[in-house]
């Protein structure tokens, strides 16, 4: 089957890692199928999205590596693509159903509904609206829209049997109508709901395919109903686990939880978010390291879980490190050279990122290396002493065996070694703390030649007690 998806994003905070999740499931599979993949800005919140939010979930998204073929940035048959903008083409669909009696206009106050709402919970009963205007006549109805009476619209749902939704993930599940209740499809202010403009545009742009979080379950029902009433086609629905963070609360935009802008600002690789998101909650057939084809072609809805999938800082950093394996040299390069230019001359970049990419994670770990390399070194108290209780005669041995052949450091040591009397740890240990200020890190006899010959002599004086 051919799948037209999309992701709908609300504006209104940067985009969690649960949110990117949702839109790389719904792009792999329209581009599986030779579909189209949309964006679509569900912004109706206005005072909580600002045009830069917007912007930053373009942003965001294309640092992915998510391409669409219909958006608000590139237009497109079915637009305009934000919300707000799509407003006038509702009154049809509201006129639609007020005409065929599947909606009708509430004048219930806020108050009203409140009290309801209590009133029912303190009877034990969930709440939901009584359904008291639904028994106006049409002429009363009229008669208080012309005296300027305030009235939300509402769909008028079916007050008895099941509506049975398929669900690609969760299989059938069956909703008693009576239990819905009649909803809001506009607000008293002109508003489209949720309900109403989500599924309306779903269908005008036709998408066959809905994809999104297991928080809107519940929704799906409602929408059903407003589709049906207008003759739409249903899509199907495929409702995801929510991601949970590494404190086994659900991710959230509002508590900021790995936002991609986060993540990218931290030096993330796009790949490695493709590669890790796209097999959190998915079982491929094997978990090793896939290209975008890949990732594509192996992904299917059937190996989506329904257990909740936790968010793993510690897992993301071992597919971060898959992806700069994947990269090659001058692709890595070209990563870290903005980081790197004022530390390394232009000459040496490309030798110097061959000596450290089996040991970075981040641009940070590089221009740590590079300070290390090409700045001074001041060394740590607790490494001062360490070295300090080593026979200054090493040190004056390491300093003029390194005298004899600055340019090859196998010589060097081997020298050395002959000459003190030590090997193995005993030996490279101090030199490379005394080198790097590291206990670990690259091969030194790829360092060394990063730094100065000066400097290296500085780094192995003997150390006053």
């Amino acid at each position: 089957m051919i799948f037209s998806s999309r992701f709908a994003p609300s504006p209104t905070g940067y985009l969690h890692s649960g949110n990117a999740r949702t839109a790389l499931f719904a792009f792999f599979l329209a581009r599986q199928s030779g579909g189209r993949f949309i964006l679509r800005m569900e912004d109706t919140d206005q005072e909580r999205s600002p045009a830069e939010l917007a912007e930053a979930v373009l942003d965001d998204l294309h640092w992915l590596g998510l391409d669409w073929d219909e958006g608000p940035d590139c237009g497109g048959p079915h637009g305009p693509y934000t919300q707000m903008q799509r407003l006038p083409l509702y009154e049809e669909f509201y006129a639609r159903l007020v005409d065929a009696g599947a909606a009708y206009p509430c004048f219930c106050s806020a108050e009203t509904l409140a009290a309801e709402r209590a009133s029912q919970r303190a009877q034990g009963k969930a709440p939901r609206y009584s359904g008291h205007c639904r028994a106006l006549s049409a002429a009363d109805a009229q008669a208080l829209l012309a005296a300027g009476e305030a009235a939300s619209l509402r769909f008028a749902v079916p007050r008895s049997g099941t509506l049975a939704v398929a669900d690609l993930v969760w299989g059938e599940r069956r909703y008693a109508l009576a239990d819905l209740g009649d909803f809001v499809i506009r607000r008293s202010d002109g508003s489209p709901s949720f309900f109403f403009a989500n599924a309306v545009d779903d269908a005008l742009m036709g998408i066959n395919l809905v994809i999104r979080g297991e928080d809107h379950l519940s929704n799906t029902p409602r929408q059903i109903l407003i589709l049906q009433a207008l003759d739409f086609a249903v899509p199907q629905y495929a409702h995801l686990p929510l991601l949970q963070g590494e404190d086994g609360q659900p991710l959230s935009k509002r508590n900021g939880a790995a936002s991609l802008r986060e993540l990218r600002a931290q030096g993330y690789l796009p790949a490695a978010l493709r590669n890790y998101l796209g097999q959190l909650g998915h079982h491929y057939p094997d978990a090793h390291w896939r290209d975008d084809a890949q990732l594509i072609a192996d992904f299917t809805l059937q190996q989506v879980g329904r257990a909740p999938a936790h968010f793993d800082s510690g897992q993301l950093r071992y597919w971060q490190e898959q992806a700069l394996q994947h990269l090659d040299l001058a692709t890595l390069t070209s990563w870290l050279a903005p980081h790197l230019a004022a530390l390394v001359p232009a000459d040496k970049l490309s030798d110097f990122v061959t000596a450290l990419r089996g040991n970075i994670q981040f641009p940070a770990d590089a221009v740590a290396w590079a300070h290390c390399c090409f700045q001074p070194l001041v060394l740590a108290a607790e490494q001062q002493q360490e070295l300090r209780a080593m026979d200054a005669l090493f040190w004056e041995q390491a300093r003029q065996c390194y005298r004899e052949v600055p340019e090859d450091f196998r010589a060097w040591t081997r020298a050395l070694a002959a000459q003190s009397g030590r090997k193995g740890r005993g030996l490279y240990h101090p030199l490379r703390v005394a080198l790097t200020g590291r206990a670990e890190g690259p091969e030194l006899a790829q360092l060394i030649p990063f730094i100065a010959p000066e400097e290296v002599l500085r780094r192995l004086a003997p150390l006053s007690p």
